[in-house]
């Protein structure tokens, strides 16, 4: 809250000032963990919606389980459609990530999704985020003002289109899929060549242009570093999962013992 009792969403402010956001994303549907993970610093929990088995009930016990606690949760839908961010939407979360964002008029969709009328497309409805907002009696207008909206560009095509893209109204930040980026333009996930670079150097300048904030995927502090040289400032970071290899790693490779080799870990 700030002085005058509005709620100012953190991520959100944060990337105003040119600050740094750091995302922990959220792939299984513990409420504890989730509850836990926002405690470590992290600024928001990016609850994975697309590629994992998080239901709407699990990511709504998810902001119940957060109330209070310095991190913001945001969720990533399937799809760009007005009724993937309705659903998220109404269970409290205070931000959406929309995958696929191919064209301006996907851009617009995920714009105008995340507000009500006459600025957006929204359904009324939101009894249980109405309950869980952080600026209580005021919900529409707050959330018309405080939700981050985050498009990811991912294709080859979304490439060609960037300008319009980023050019879109109400899109908060562009947030770079570079694993499938590197798919759709035909290198198998590689990122270090020189076509992916030529493609995020694209993405990059017109993000830049339109003053949209720049993301991408991060696993360490030095890419964070590096990424953050070229005008990077939203970060998806590890997994629930991925913390957990990590500090089982820190703490068994020095007495020699190996887990599960990682191509084999698939079959278990």
């Amino acid at each position: 809250m700030d002085n005058s009792g509005s709620w100012t969403n953190p991520v959100r402010a944060r990337l105003a000032a040119g600050h740094p956001v750091f995302g922990v994303t959220v792939t299984t549907p513990s409420v504890e963990a989730a509850a836990h993970l926002t405690t470590l610093g992290f600024h928001f929990l990016w609850v994975e919606m697309e590629h994992s088995p998080v239901t709407l009930e699990s990511l709504r016990l998810m902001v119940l389980a957060t109330r209070g606690l310095p991190a913001a949760v945001f969720a990533r839908v399937p799809a760009i459609e007005l009724w993937t961010a309705k659903r998220v939407l109404d269970q409290g979360v205070s931000g959406v990530i929309f995958p696929f964002t191919s064209n301006a008029e996907k851009a617009a969709v995920a714009a105008a999704a995340c507000r009500y009328p006459p600025a957006g497309r929204r359904g009324s409805g939101a009894g249980a985020a109405v309950r869980t907002w952080p600026e209580p009696g005021n919900y529409y207008d707050s959330a018309d003002r405080e939700v981050a909206t985050i498009c990811v560009v991912e294709e080859a095509r979304a490439v060609e289109e960037i300008e319009d893209i980023a050019a879109t109204p109400g899109v908060d930040a562009i947030f770079i899929g570079t694993s499938d980026l590197s798919f759709s333009l035909g290198l198998r996930g590689r990122q270090d060549d020189p076509a992916h670079e030529r493609a995020v150097e694209r993405i990059v300048d017109a993000a830049r242009r339109h003053g949209k904030a720049l993301g991408r995927p991060a696993k360490n502090a030095e890419q964070v570093r590096r990424f953050m040289e070229q005008g990077f400032l939203l970060f998806q970071m590890p997994t629930e999962i991925g913390l957990m290899e990590m500090g089982a790693r820190q703490l068994l490779d020095p007495l020699g013992i190996g887990g599960i080799p990682a191509d084999q870990r698939a079959m278990y």
